[in-house]
């Protein structure tokens, strides 16, 4: 055997140890990541992953005031629901209730996280009085509302009395009582949506604002070509936020009106709840649950395809 051959074998057997090494060290480090990973793989598939598929599960089927599954129906739980005017009115009260929330409390939060971020005496006595109404619980800012929507003591409509109108019925009339569910979830809304806000403003460089002042620039061509630009990722999160967090809305709709008067404000959600604890049609408000996971899936996904193009990343 020439030694020519002998070196090739030799470099050969060499590049093979070094692949097996390599091939080890790559096996090693995959394992290390899973065994940091573990713990969040372990709380996601408890408390997210399985309930996903145990819903998917439960709604191709019949079941008992225990939740046991009886007789399987294929889709007939899927074919109930959009046949049922319940649920079809719970589908056009959470879109309107979503058309109503999202937009106002984005552009109010921004108005008050614009104001609040200039350079003024007793500005952070402000940034505190319009960021309180994060540190409030559902409940308890719900009872508040309630007592302003009262129909006799409420302070709303004494100030309606006062100027010679009506008394309304905020909570009982249904042409009134999605919007003021939606005036409510709106106020309770803000304080987190202008948190974010803010902070998006605080991070944008100041020389950019600069250097506009030294071109002459007057303050909503700086507001125009400047904030909103550079807001824009932060504005597209708070968006896309505030509507999952409006599909999901329950504790005020619980606390106000139990979905009523008329079925007005039974949202997708509240509606889930009755159908599962109250009827104990465990499949039927599965399938509702599939069916609000979707919504907010291709809402989310829509939002995505279509709002990050406006988006100017840094």
């Amino acid at each position: 055997m020439s030694m020519n051959s002998v070196a090739i074998r030799s470099h050969e057997s060499m590049e093979l140890i070094f692949e097996q090494a390599k091939k080890r060290q790559r096996m090693k480090s995959w394992i290390k990541g899973m065994l940091f990973l573990l713990p969040s793989i372990v709380l996601f598939g408890v408390f997210l992953f399985y309930p996903l598929l145990r819903t998917i599960y439960l709604s191709f089927f019949l079941t008992d005031a225990s939740g046991e599954t009886t007789v399987f129906v294929g889709w007939q739980n899927y074919m109930n629901i959009f046949t049922s005017p319940i649920f079809l009115q719970s589908m056009k009260s959470t879109f309107l209730f979503v058309l109503y929330t999202v937009p106002i409390t984005v552009f109010i939060s921004l108005f008050l996280a614009i104001i609040a971020n200039e350079k003024l005496k007793g500005t952070g006595f402000f940034r505190t009085i319009f960021s309180s109404s994060m540190g409030i619980s559902v409940a308890a800012a719900s009872v508040f509302w309630l007592y302003l929507f009262n129909p006799t003591m409420g302070v709303l409509n004494r100030i309606l009395e006062f100027f010679g109108m009506d008394a309304i019925g905020w909570l009982t009339n249904p042409d009134w009582a999605l919007l003021a569910v939606s005036v409510t979830t709106i106020w309770m809304n803000i304080g987190f949506t202008f948190l974010i806000l803010l902070g998006g403003l605080q991070s944008i460089d100041s020389y950019l604002y600069e250097s506009a002042d030294i071109d002459g620039a007057g303050y909503f061509y700086k507001l125009r070509r400047i904030t909103i630009p550079m807001l824009s990722p932060t504005l597209f999160f708070v968006v896309t936020v505030t509507i999952i967090n409006a599909f999901q809305t329950f504790g005020q709709i619980d606390i106000l009106t139990q979905g009523g008067p008329q079925n007005e404000t039974n949202l997708i959600v509240y509606s889930i709840y009755r159908e599962a604890f109250v009827n104990y049609q465990f499949g039927s408000a599965s399938a509702q649950a599939v069916v609000l996971f979707i919504l907010i899936l291709l809402m989310t996904a829509l939002q995505f395809k279509f709002g990050e193009r406006k988006v100017h990343y840094q």
